[in-house]
């Protein structure tokens, strides 16, 4: 993981949680969602990590008109063979960006979801395998509220994470703007010298060593009285389903694995709960008016529960 991140460092300036996060959802075998406004390297993170990966990457680019077809694809008849032929979409790939998912209507979001949990797409009864490993990569803005299309909670369910993004710091602009200066171009990454490190069998290698690192169970009783809580607890209307529970304990096990360990330890579980179940949980609506964050409450309740040792 050092390598793929030294890799990626030669492109990304700072952006380190995003790196992070998404190098753990990578292990996990997870989606992702990410939020944060244009600019800030979300597409070109995305695009250097399948370089130096050496896998496929393809980019939707969600409009209001586009149609569940366009992300999957369809069936078209052929006039010479008088035959119908299969004419795949762009989720057919390795890693996938959905940018900007949040502009395009419920049924075409809706497009993604069993491809994002079952691994497969269904095209006129005809059940397709997707790529191995597959992974979405999904952006929105959250600045922009018109002529956008809030994601249903069933597909918000699927992502492993959401990550969200800020502004780049003053220095870490000044080496952007520098980078620039000196002929760095986010078109061309030849350019960058990224070389592959890692290839789909390495990952797929990597995420069976995550399913064996270790978890006590006081630590697997603290992971769901973190989820029970949010269930229980008074500001939050809608807590995280059982999804999120795995998702924390999926997380915790890469995030351990991420720093060379094979055990987990409390430190793992708290730093994925704020990513694996801020968008796994509605507060209660007063709240939101008043500006109240998901991250807020969460950080309340870890702060408030026991830690095992």
């Amino acid at each position: 993981m050092e390598n793929l991140k030294r890799e990626l460092k030669k492109v990304i300036v700072e952006q380190d949680e995003l790196i992070e996060y998404s190098l753990i959802s990578l292990l996990s075998g997870g989606h992702v969602l990410i939020e944060g406004v244009p600019g800030l390297a979300k597409t070109l993170m995305i695009k250097t990590l399948s370089k130096a990966l050496d896998l496929d990457f393809k980019r939707i680019q969600f409009t209001p008109d586009l149609m569940p077809a366009d992300v999957t694809g369809i069936k078209v008849f052929n006039m010479q063979t008088r035959e119908f032929e299969l004419k795949k979409g762009p989720v057919f790939t390795n890693f996938l960006l959905a940018d900007e998912i949040n502009r395009t209507p419920p049924k075409t979001q809706a497009g993604l979801l069993e491809a994002m949990a079952e691994n497969t797409v269904s095209i006129d009864g005809e059940l397709l395998e997707l790529p191995s490993p597959y992974m979405v990569f999904a952006t929105q803005n959250p600045l922009e509220y018109e002529g956008t299309y809030p994601l249903p909670e069933a597909l918000v369910d699927r992502f492993l994470m959401k990550i969200l993004i800020d502004y780049p710091s003053k220095n870490a602009e000044t080496e952007i703007i520098k980078r620039y200066n000196s002929g760095f171009s986010s078109i061309d990454l030849d350019k960058c010298d990224i070389k592959v490190v890692c290839t789909a069998n390495d990952i797929l290698s990597l995420r069976e060593s995550v399913q064996n690192v270790k978890v006590e169970e006081a630590l697997m009783e603290y992971m769901v009285s973190i989820v029970s809580e949010t269930r229980n607890n008074p500001l939050i209307d809608i807590g995280s389903s059982p999804r999120g529970t795995i998702a924390l304990l999926q997380c915790s096990k890469a995030c351990a694995a991420y720093e060379g360990r094979d055990f987990v330890i409390p430190e793992d579980i708290k730093k994925m709960a704020i990513p694996t179940l801020r968008h796994r949980i509605i507060l209660k609506p007063e709240l939101e008016l008043e500006g109240v964050k998901a991250d807020e409450v969460l950080k309340d309740i870890l702060s408030k529960l026991k830690v095992p040792r």
